[in-house]
């Protein structure tokens, strides 16, 4: 059971880090809002961009989980941004 909690909290984590690092990126080099940012990059087809540069954070965790010798939550992390890529590859393809 405490393998499952590890992964959970990694697996949030993860989630986390890929809203964050979306919406920094947004904040950062983007000339509108956030609502506007995602509406054109929906519209223009570039949403599965923008949620793969907001990704990188999670490289971040899982390299930080993994030096501090939390494997579980490493790889929680890691399920979260497999789902991420299913989640690009569904805005691809549709």
């Amino acid at each position: 059971m405490n393998n499952k909690k590890e992964i959970i909290i990694g697996f949030a984590v993860g989630i986390i880090a890929n809203i964050t690092g979306t919406l920094l990126y947004i904040l950062l080099f983007s000339d509108f809002g956030i609502t506007e940012t995602f509406n054109a990059a929906i519209q223009q087809g570039h949403i599965g961009s923008l949620l793969a540069l907001g990704a990188i954070l999670n490289l971040i965790a899982f390299f930080g989980f993994l030096k501090i010798r939390r494997d579980q939550r490493a790889k929680g992390v890691l399920i979260a941004t497999l789902l991420t890529a299913l989640v690009i590859l569904y805005y691809k393809i549709f």
